[in-house]
């Protein structure tokens, strides 16, 4: 009777376990094949030989069969995810061929046309839209705008400005300095007289040192600032070629005949870009700034930075303005958008003939001092109304002689309302000399109207007071120095100013060397305020031949800077 070997018992099991644990389950398979041979049934030696399989001879083998496959896994894996990629792209191509695409991706040349580019089909008009025997005028006018465009950009010029202003810095000592810094400017211009007389903005020129102006050809001249008038943004240059050489200038046409809705052509250099013309129509006259600023055309002619100065233009390549500014809502980076201001060309011829006559602009006086109504001169004076109160009246002067009186309000002016005292300055300074002009008033309960006779305004000459007495014995001292000053002209905007204003400097003097120039505003002398023009010359004589004169100035909206003049020798008789 053949003997059977006996079922696992509870030690084989537990033996077993741990092998598995340590073996895993290759190893177990292969042992359970080992353990169910035939072997005595009463030998334990099995479990022996089991521990020792596990340890010594089955070790090696089974960890090269788990690295192996392990390998085998890994491949079949990149092999499964490399067939799922090959399938999903070959299923896409096949997708977009489908569809009608080209290649691969749709996007390239079809196999067949690889390397050869196969040309699309494209039928392109032969005729124009409109025939030409149907708008004959567009075709006129586009013709006659080029000719007329070709005729005047030669009388249109290019500014280029340098100013030089003080920097404060500080030194890696913590001390602080001040160094001069050039800073450029742009703007346009339109010449005006053969002789090279040309036009611009005050604000182009205000305050620079160097000033170059380039002709349509590219020439660039020195140019030379004869004058300016701050009001009404005028300024005057002089430009000279070879000797005998004429400029071709443009013609002021009448402003007053300017109709809203009449073409315009502006011609400048926005940005510094170079000649560039826009074309608009006259959208509004008489239109308003500020108080300062009015009566200008406004029109939709492109106007950027850089096109200030430059004219603005009739059919007739007539100037019938200059442009000054634009409306912008931003301010830092200002842009056309579709509106523009323009000084009319009769507003300034005036300057320019002024200028060139007599060397500055002309300005309109009455001699009266302003002040506005408050709530308290309405009570005072039992007035509800808009206007201005006339503070004191110049002996003799134009107002006096009208028989306007201090206290008197001013409401209407050359039959028009007045609004304030800035308002009502402007309009004086810039009414024709030798006008006369009408003037309403509130004078106590009742309204007084009045004639009056506008006088010349000489915001430059020196008081008679100032020419008579310590001064005339040393005109020497002051002729070397080379200054003439003047006060705050009376009933003017500048009566808000401080201390006095150049109104010339000689050639060759002190103040010329010292880079002093027309309308500099001199606040002190030697440490102290200047109160009038009378009060700098006493004080100038007293020490200029004696010890060096320093003089606190102020230039447009710069800080104050000293100026430091050396002594002169005082001159004896």
């Amino acid at each position: 009777m053949e003997r059977r070997f006996p079922g696992p018992s509870r030690e084989w099991r537990r033996c077993c376990s741990e092998w598995r644990f340590r073996a895993g389950g290759l190893a177990w398979a292969e042992a359970r094949k080992l353990l169910l041979r035939k072997q005595p049934r009463k030998s334990m030696g099995w479990i022996s030989d089991l521990r020792g399989l596990t340890r010594m001879e089955l070790g090696p083998s089974l960890q090269m069969s788990r690295s192996a496959q392990l390998m085998k896994d890994t491949l079949k894996r990149i092999v499964v995810l490399g067939l799922v990629f090959a399938s999903a792209f070959f299923s896409v191509s096949l997708y977009r061929a489908w569809q009608g695409g080209y290649g691969v991706f749709g996007d390239g040349a079809k196999q067949e046309e690889v390397g050869h580019y196969a040309p699309e089909n494209a039928t392109l008009a032969t005729t124009s839209a409109v025939d030409p025997s149907q708008v004959p005028g567009l075709i006129r006018f586009n013709d006659e705008m080029v000719e007329l465009v070709a005729q005047v950009t030669p009388s249109v010029v290019s500014i280029d400005t340098e100013i030089v202003k003080k920097e404060r810095w500080l030194d890696y000592r913590g001390q602080i300095w001040e160094r001069d810094r050039l800073t450029p400017g742009l703007g346009s211009g339109v010449i005006v007289s053969e002789e090279g007389h040309v036009i611009t903005n005050h604000h182009v020129v205000e305050g620079h040192q160097r000033i170059r102006v380039t002709l349509q050809n590219g020439r660039s001249l020195p140019a030379t600032l004869i004058n300016s008038d701050k009001l009404l943004d005028i300024a005057v240059l002089r430009i000279k070629g070879q000797e005998g050489e004429r400029f071709p200038p443009l013609k002021f046409a009448d402003s007053d005949q300017v109709r809203v809705g009449q073409l315009a052509i502006a011609v400048g250099n926005p940005f510094g870009l170079g000649e560039s013309v826009t074309v608009g129509r006259i959208s509004a006259r008489d239109r308003s700034l500020s108080d300062i600023k009015r009566d200008l055309f406004q029109t939709d002619a492109a106007i950027n930075p850089g096109n200030s100065g430059g004219p603005l233009l009739n059919h007739l390549g007539e100037i019938i303005a200059i442009n000054a500014s634009i409306y912008t809502l931003d301010r830092e980076n200002p842009s056309f958008q579709g509106i523009g201001f323009s000084i009319p060309s009769n507003d300034a011829k005036r300057t320019f003939d002024h200028i060139r006559e007599k060397g500055r602009p002309i300005y309109g006086y009455l001699g009266f001092r302003l002040r506005e109504v408050n709530d308290y001169l309405r009570d005072v004076f039992s007035y509800s109304g808009k206007g201005v109160v006339i503070w004191d009246v110049e002996p003799d002067g134009p107002a006096d002689k009208s028989g306007l009186k201090p206290n008197d309000i001013v409401i209407a002016y050359d039959n028009e309302g007045v609004e304030s005292a800035e308002v009502l300055l402007n309009r004086v300074e810039l009414s024709k000399v030798d006008s006369e002009v009408n003037i309403s008033v509130w004078r106590g309960d009742k309204i007084v109207n009045l004639v009056a006779k506008i006088d010349e305004l000489d915001p430059f000459a020196v008081p008679s007071e100032i020419q008579s007495g310590r001064l005339a014995s040393d005109t020497a001292i002051i002729e070397a120095v080379g200054l003439r000053v003047v006060d705050s002209p009376k009933g003017s905007r500048y009566q808000r100013y401080r201390g006095v204003f150049i109104d010339e400097v000689l050639e060759k003097s002190l103040a010329q060397r010292a880079g002093l120039s027309r309308m500099d505003n001199l606040l002190e002398i030697n440490g102290s305020q200047i109160k009038n023009a009378e009060d700098f010359y006493l004080r100038l004589v007293a020490t200029a031949a004696v010890q060096r004169t320093r003089l606190k100035v102020i230039r447009g909206k710069s800080l104050p800077v000293e100026v430091v003049l050396p002594p002169i020798p005082r001159k004896t008789d």
